[in-house]
């Protein structure tokens, strides 16, 4: 079999199948994935665009393993046509992101960054913080991130806010004037934080947005930064990232990596080159 990977990294070793790896170490453009995939009978798939003109370009193509949860970049119903089967690997992320997500809550409620700079600029200046301990952290999606995000918040004994149409009755224009900290954990695309949302918030809030970068209104999230709240991103809309958050100072952002940890890729690439044999219908 001849198997493609289109995620920018990848190190899961495939024996007896030749192995084409991505060559640009980056998300690939449309017509840069249907060079790469010709002759592929499967794709291990990262962000690239997978839509009805790349399978159309790509007649072998059987089968798509996406490294990772989201979707969003693959034309599922395009595939069936095709029918090329897809599947992603749902479960591996969902620690990592996780603990990510709590990483960059600390991060920001401890000062940590500005006071990392103020060190490396010969500035010896005490930063005021604020504690998780007692803060009320409002969860917008509460799916097995969300929850795991929750377990690990217990040991600080905040008071957990859930917006889940699936699972709770709350409306999210009760609980965002509430919140301390939000969290955002859930799926799509349609904008949840726009300006009239950003109007019922705290001016002193932690954004957290672990899920999709569509899910915010950038415009409107940046005025709002100015009055002194805090976002960290690790997800945007487009990829790499060079948007007007970057001139947004109280914005922290990170290149989409909160399942870069050697055990979360690896239990990922495992999974999904398990899905990508076994559509295949390879032992």
């Amino acid at each position: 079999m001849r198997i493609a990977v289109g995620a920018s990294s990848f190190s899961c070793a495939i024996p007896d199948h030749e192995v084409i790896l991505n060559p640009y170490g980056r998300k690939m453009t449309e017509d840069e994935v249907i060079a790469h995939l010709k002759d592929a009978d499967g794709l291990l798939a990262g962000l690239e665009p997978l839509n009805e003109r790349v399978f159309s370009s790509s007649p072998k193509l059987r089968a798509i393993a996406r490294i990772g949860i989201g979707m969003e970049n693959v034309d599922v119903e395009a595939a069936k046509r095709h029918n090329i089967k897809v599947s992603n690997t749902p479960d591996a992320p969902t620690y990592a992101v996780a603990e990510m997500t709590l990483a960059a809550a600390l991060t920001i409620a401890r000062q940590i960054v500005p006071a990392n700079t103020d060190m490396h600029n010969g500035v010896w200046k005490k930063k005021m913080g604020v504690s998780l301990m007692g803060s009320k952290v409002l969860l917008i999606g509460y799916g097995r991130i969300g929850k795991r995000f929750a377990r690990l918040l217990e040991p600080f004994d905040v008071e957990l806010l859930i917006y889940d149409p699936l699972c709770s009755n709350s409306a999210l224009e009760e609980l965002l004037p509430q919140a301390d900290i939000v969290s955002l954990h859930a799926s799509g695309s349609n904008v949840i934080l726009g300006e009239k949302q950003f109007l019922l918030l705290k001016k002193s809030v932690i954004l957290l947005n672990s899920a999709r970068g569509g899910l915010v209104d950038e415009k409107a999230l940046c005025r709002f930064l100015e009055c002194g709240a805090y976002y960290w991103a690790d997800t945007f809309s487009e990829e790499p990232y060079s948007g007007i958050l970057t001139k947004c100072p109280n914005a922290i952002l990170t290149p989409h990596i909160s399942t870069y940890t050697t055990q979360c890729r690896e239990q990922m690439e495992a999974q999904a080159v398990s899905n990508l044999l076994g559509d295949l219908n390879v032992a």
